[in-house]
């Protein structure tokens, strides 16, 4: 039964790594706008098991982007400089909404993976109840 019990954590650490993506995903959709914000990335890691083997996936440290911000022109902005330009948002949407619809898929996959698990091991406990 470990076999399913690790299936059921691999999957589980998968959701939970994804549902993490997606909030910062949002974070940043939400952001687009706000002058001066950084886009955040959010770095997936392994995990490895007791006797070492690969396990599951942890998510790492929130990363900040460091692509330039975009210069806009905007004379009458409060935060505009001398020249008229402030500092926007380095956020493209077309990429988070790429990332996000790649996290939903990936989110979707892994609770697939789940229910094949949780299918599985009530199919043996009903064979082995026979």
């Amino acid at each position: 039964m470990t076999d399913f019990s690790s299936s059921f954590s691999i999957s589980a650490s998968g959701l939970k790594a994804q549902a993490t993506r997606l909030r910062h995903v949002s974070e940043n959709i939400a952001n687009a706008d706000t002058p001066g914000y950084r886009r955040k990335t959010v770095p997936f890691e392994t995990v490895r098991q007791n006797g070492g083997t690969e396990g599951g996936v942890t998510t790492g440290r929130v990363r900040l982007d460091q692509n330039d911000l975009a210069r806009l022109y905007d004379p009458s902005h409060p935060l505009a400089d001398e020249t008229g330009h402030y500092a926007g948002s380095n956020v493209n949407l077309v990429i988070e909404i790429a990332d996000a619809r790649e996290a939903q898929r990936s989110y979707e996959a892994n609770l697939k993976m789940f229910d094949q698990a949780r299918q599985m091991s009530g199919n043996l406990m009903d064979l082995l109840r026979r």
